[in-house]
Order: structure tokens, then C-alpha cells, then sequence
């Protein structure tokens, strides 16, 4: 039987923030955009499709929920909600706040500048943020 495993590129340029039912919540370390990642817990998934279609649902019911409440949090302008995989083929979800002035508005913030890792301190306390904020599981499930 084989064990869900988080790509080694999503590990390195992550924090667990918790779980969903399906998913795996990620904060990217990068302290320059409230950036999240959602990668559902399944093995060998590239695309949205090739999820069964109750996981499917799953997905979107956590994706709307993770916007909604990003939005709320960080009062948002926009929210930036992708699933690019050209680099990671490992099906993920980013949702991305974004403020009119973020330094990389209105472009997309990929590859626009280099990521601006969180301090220790201030990783703590987003993550602390983002999991009262989202009841997310802390605990691996």
C-alpha cells in the first residue's frame, strides 16, 4: 500500500499549516505575499480531472473555503487562485492575497522577484494566524 508523500519541492519551499479532509494545507516561504498551497493527499495526481469526482467536489468545497477565508484574514483586493504544475507535477492549488499595493500588482507574482523568506518569528505568528483563522487539523492525519 502505498503512502501519500508531499513532492521534495513543496516540502523545501513550504510550512504545514494543517489539513483539510482532502487536502494538505502549505504556506510558501514567502513573506512577501500571504501565499498558500492546497495539495490533495493522493498518490499520482497531475490534474484536477484525474481526481474521482467526490474528490473533485472535496476540492473545490477546501478551495473556496481557503479563499474565502485568506480574503477575510488579510482583506484581500484579489484573490490569485492557480493550479500551474509546469515545475511541481504534483497537482497543488495556489491561492495567493493580493493588494493593489503589492510590489508586483496587477502581474502575475510568479518569477517577478525573488522570494523574501519569513523570519522565524514572523512564520510563527502567520502560522499561528492562518491555523485559528482556518481550523485546519495541526495534526497528521
Amino acid at each position: 500500500m502505498s503512502v501519500f508523500e508531499l513532492h521534495p519541492q513543496l516540502q523545501q519551499d513550504s510550512f504545514s499549516v494543517g489539513h483539510f479532509d482532502l487536502c494538505e494545507l502549505r504556506l510558501i516561504n514567502d513573506s512577501q505575499y500571504p501565499w498558500c498551497i492546497l495539495v490533495p493527499k493522493r498518490l499520482d495526481i497531475r490534474e484536477v480531472y484525474q481526481l474521482n469526482s467526490a474528490d473533485q467536489q472535496q476540492l473545490q468545497i477546501e478551495s473556496c473555503y481557503l479563499a474565502e477565508q485568506l480574503a477575510v484574514l488579510y482583506n484581500a483586493d484579489k484573490m490569485n487562485i492557480a493550479a500551474i504544475g509546469n515545475v511541481v507535477p504534483q497537482l497543488h492549488i495556489h491561492h495567493i492575497v493580493r493588494f493593489r499595493q503589492d510590489k508586483a500588482w496587477p502581474a502575475p507574482v510568479w518569477g517577478k522577484y525573488p522570494a523574501i523568506p519569513y523570519s522565524d518569528s514572523h512564520r510563527t505568528e502567520t502560522l499561528k494566524r492562518l491555523q485559528q483563522q482556518l481550523k485546519v487539523c495541526t495534526e497528521i492525519t
